[in-house]
């Protein structure tokens, strides 16, 4: 019996690592984390691989890799990572592909996010599509006419870099909000005792849900797509 090929999936945040395998278009066996980002560049990359390396098999075929930055997207060469300071200018792809032998793509995170919404999510029915993703930081994902847009150099739908206030989106809209603001390390913290009903908690969400509709009103004016899809 033939043995179906497999392609490797990984979501890389500031945060932690998500790797899972990907056949005949399902997901499975996912794999989550966490990764110390203030490590050097090479120590982080080695988190990674300790991950690809527990799912990794002969019958992988490919590596498709989301990083929070800019890209050189025909080179895969990871730019600069905000949430990531040793990460600039990291020749990603061709590490991966020294390692594994094997294809590898590197691209947004948020594109990434948004081409899977259009394949396989909400996303299918049409063809003018934001996908937003808000977590450690802020990034969206452009498809017009059902392709991709990446701009120039791989930079179009970073919204959250877009001034607002004394700062910008992402410092309003992205858990980045609760540390410098609030003092807060650990957003699972708030969120446990806003369900519980404390009233600081639920002030925060709401304000901060507030500063979202603003960052979805941008996109809403700055695209005008068919559907904007959060994640």
């Amino acid at each position: 019996m033939k043995i179906k090929e497999k392609v490797i999936g990984i979501d890389l945040g500031g945060t932690k690592v998500k790797v899972g395998i990907v056949q005949e278009n399902r997901l499975s066996k996912v794999i989550s984390k966490n990764i110390d980002a203030s490590k050097p560049q090479g120590a982080i990359i080695k988190q990674i691989t300790e991950v690809i390396d527990i799912i990794f098999d002969k019958n992988v075929k490919a590596i498709c890799i989301g990083v929070p930055s800019i890209v050189d997207l025909k080179n895969g060469i990871v730019l600069e990572v905000p949430n990531i300071p040793s990460w600039k200018k990291v020749p990603l792809k061709k590490i991966l592909e020294e390692k594994y032998g094997i294809k590898t793509i590197v691209n947004n995170d948020a594109k990434c996010f948004a081409l899977g919404e259009k394949y396989f999510g909400k996303g299918k029915k049409y063809n003018n599509i934001v996908g937003l993703i808000i977590g450690t930081g802020v990034g969206a994902g452009i498809i017009i006419n059902g392709k991709l847009y990446p701009g120039t150099n791989c930079g179009a739908g970073e919204f959250g870099e877009v001034v607002y206030k004394d700062k910008n989106f992402r410092a309003y809209c992205s858990g980045q909000v609760y540390k410098w603001k609030y003092n807060i390390h650990d957003g699972k913290e708030i969120s446990k005792k806003a369900r519980e009903g404390n009233k600081a908690s639920l002030n925060i969400f709401k304000e901060q849900g507030y500063n979202i509709g603003k960052l979805i009103a941008l996109v809403a004016n700055s695209i005008d797509p068919e559907i904007i899809i959060l994640g």
